[in-house]
């Protein structure tokens, strides 16, 4: 099923495309809509649908800039632009944008679902073609590929005497020239028993694609599960901002494979073409020591403080505190198991051994606090006392249970001194979204400006800390609200959607039937 966004200054244009089309019988999902291109470039760089349906004329920002925008950005969208204009020049922009379909105003919702069909019938063939892992393989072996390929290894690992960089990519027609350069890693994973199923194959494809058609992006696979993004832009900012977007273009093309999770980390700007290699090591930096989590992530610089007192600094050689620098939850019970392995072969000194491995654990978690720059007797003061090992010795019942409260806190307190920095953006911006839902600027851009972060970056840290899109969030506290207000006032379904922040009362009653199963009366009445 394929996801439609549809973008209208004209409300019965929305609502007819909205309503006429029966879109739970169809190949398409309604996923929004929008009234002018500047509040729809926000809402579709969260959501990220496959198709946008927008009309060409609006306020703020038209359909042609929308569409430029967004197919920088969001390369795999497919777009078909609506006009009351029967203007060539229009056409010919639209053309070179690269939107599938141009529809001339006004017209029935039968030629509207007619042109979607044909758009889903090109996803398919895309879909297809990724699949076809024999043509894939001899694209990625083709002689030019490896040269290139080669190249761009050479160049992110210093090993290309700086006067040579600039010679050797205008041989393999390769432009790398820019004032500003920023290198993207990404680090795909998977589970070993879905390796051979080509679902690697895919994402490789998918990957390819994103960046094959920007200017501004040079990718290319180092190893079969790291991908290599060199972005270039003369200015600063937008490449800041440009990285967040790229790097949630590449998340959602691999999410989109449900065996296949990746960690992306951006490194720093860096202005010259030899400094390139400065910037990938810093992203490799975060990287590592991103390793131990087991879902999709994106990070940068400014979400890993890099000291002499992070993870990496641990150059201990205790077995047990390598193993928690990295592991996941999951993998309690495999070193508890470990552990009573141990204590089944020496069942007749059980307590003297306990107490042995019990002190273990206690000596590698304080040295991990200690390293990531904490203090034990404020983190897990209870296991330093004698009592605490004494009582968890008794028997094989506590002893378990102990050593899997204190694994299970230490990983929630290793994880939180990268995760928990953003702690006050998120629940300052969850205040302002609760006090300001009823307003109908609420939006993206003016809570990222709340909590002085650029709107690329918030969005990408309030989707990754609260597991929901901001826009998601949004939508939440506002049907809410809705449900207080049917459920204790006699308030009308209009009214109620104005106080709750929706501009249009039957897109508010849409939205809430998508949310709720009943429409609002109905909601209402039960």
């Amino acid at each position: 099923m394929y996801s439609v966004f549809i973008v209208d200054d004209e409300h019965i244009v929305l609502e007819g495309i909205r309503n006429k089309i029966d879109w739970e019988n169809t190949a398409f999902s309604f996923a929004g809509e929008a009234t002018d291109g500047e509040l729809a470039f926000s809402m579709i760089q969260e959501m990220k649908p496959d198709i946008l349906i927008t009309d060409i004329k609006m306020p703020f920002m038209d359909g042609l800039e929308l569409s430029r925008l967004l197919k920088k950005i969001q390369p795999w969208i497919k777009i078909i632009i609506l006009s009351g204009h029967d203007e060539f020049d229009y056409a010919k922009k639209a053309i070179s944008i690269g939107v599938e379909d141009y529809i001339l105003k006004p017209f029935t919702h039968e030629e509207l679902l007619d042109s979607l069909n044909k758009v889903a019938q090109r996803l398919d063939e895309e879909k297809k073609r990724k699949l076809d892992i024999t043509k894939l393989k001899e694209e990625l072996e083709s002689s030019a590929i490896l040269v290139r390929n080669k190249y761009l290894s050479d160049l992110i690992s210093g090993s290309i005497d700086t006067a040579n960089i600039l010679q050797e990519a205008k041989k393999l027609n390769i432009d790398i020239i820019a004032r500003y350069h920023k290198v993207i890693i990404s680090e795909l994973k998977t589970k070993e028993e879905t390796e051979e199923t080509g679902v690697l194959q895919k994402v490789y494809s998918s990957l390819l694609d994103i960046s094959k058609n920007v200017s501004d992006v040079i990718s290319f696979f180092i190893s079969p599960k790291r991908f290599v993004s060199i972005l270039k832009n003369n200015s600063v900012e937008d490449i800041d901002e440009y990285s967040y977007n790229f790097a949630e273009a590449i998340e959602h093309v691999v999410s989109q494979n449900m065996e296949c999770n990746v960690i992306t980390a951006i490194g720093k700007t860096v202005e010259h073409t030899s400094n390139i290699a400065s910037s990938y090591s810093d992203a490799d930096h975060i990287l590592n020591q991103a390793r131990f989590w087991n879902k999709s992530r994106i990070l940068s610089a400014d979400d890993i403080k890099k000291s002499s007192d992070g993870i990496l600094s641990l150059q201990e050689n205790d077995p047990l505190m390598e193993r928690l620098k990295y592991a996941q939850t999951n993998e309690i019970e495999e070193i508890i198991s470990q552990y009573l392995d141990l204590l089944k072969d020496n069942s007749e000194h059980f307590q003297v051994i306990a107490s042995y491995l019990f002190v273990d654990v206690i000596m590698a978690v304080s040295k991990l606090v200690e390293n990531l720059g904490g203090n034990i007797k404020e983190v897990m003061p209870e296991i330093l006392s004698h009592s605490f090992v004494d009582n968890a010795v008794q028997n094989q019942d506590i002893f378990v249970k102990e050593i899997r409260k204190i694994l299970k806190n230490i990983f929630e307190y290793r994880d939180s001194k990268i995760q928990g920095r953003y702690g006050e953006v998120i629940l300052k911006a969850k205040e302002y979204i609760n006090k300001n839902y009823s307003s109908q600027d609420t939006s993206l851009k003016l809570v990222a400006e709340e909590v002085h972060l650029s709107p690329n970056h918030f969005s990408t840290i309030f989707s990754q800390e609260c597991g929901i899109t901001f826009i998601e969030y949004l939508t939440n506290v506002r049907i809410n609200e809705a449900k207080r207000l049917l459920k204790t006032t006699d308030m009308k379904g209009a009214d109620i959607a104005y106080d709750c922040g929706f501009s249009d009362p039957h897109y508010f009653s849409f939205i809430f039937k998508k949310n709720t199963g009943m429409t609002p009366r109905e909601y209402k009445n039960s």
